[in-house]
């Protein structure tokens, strides 16, 4: 592999902002398929692959989650052309005879529930990650929001309890002017350790 270009790096990573306010730009359908699509490349443990999103794109389905936003994060969630609920599968392993070579891993995790939730929490929230590189790949800006109420978005888009919440994200186009001052990040020296 080669290093990508700063060109890359800087649309991924160093311009890449926290979005809160959008533009009137609509997001396709193909665009979606296209997000997923890189995204789910993106590795996981034992290939579990246990997110699931949810494309809220209509003002209708805008509105049925209005009541589990905080007050901070509803105007912007209003305007944006797209809110992915980001999910994940408890149920995941059951999937694991189509999408990994040994065919005794459904029973692993199915034998041990705690085993299956972490696997289930760790690797969805890091597809979700993955997602919002993928957005960002394409063009497309992201606002990343926890401030919401998980059981009212679960009871209203996810009501079987097969999956859960993680984080909801704003997909489209950011207004710039909108855009909060950049904060700091740790130094290496402080995050990292050298062994």
């Amino acid at each position: 592999m080669t290093k990508i270009s700063a060109d890359a790096l800087k649309q991924l990573f160093f311009d890449a902002r926290t979005q809160n306010g959008w533009l009137d730009k609509p997001v396709s359908d193909e665009q979606l398929r296209e997000l997923y699509d890189i995204a789910k490349m993106g590795a996981t443990s034992m290939n579990t692959q246990p997110m699931r999103v949810i494309f809220l794109r209509s003002k209708e389905a805008k509105q049925r989650l209005a009541p589990a936003l905080s007050p901070g994060n509803l105007d912007k969630t209003m305007a944006a052309p797209v809110t992915a609920i980001v999910a994940r599968d408890m149920q995941f392993f059951e999937y694991m005879p189509e999408i990994w070579h040994n065919p005794t891993a459904r029973d692993t995790f199915a034998n041990n529930a705690p085993m299956a939730q972490a696997t289930a929490v760790r690797n969805a929230t890091l597809q979700g990650a993955y997602l919002m590189i993928a957005a960002r790949a394409i063009g497309l800006d992201c606002g990343p929001m926890s401030g919401f109420d998980v059981a009212k978005v679960n009871a209203e888009f996810l009501p079987d309890g097969r999956c859960q919440t993680d984080f909801l994200c704003n997909i489209g186009y950011g207004d710039t002017s909108k855009l909060m001052g950049r904060q700091p990040r740790h130094a290496f020296e402080r995050a990292c350790t050298l062994l």
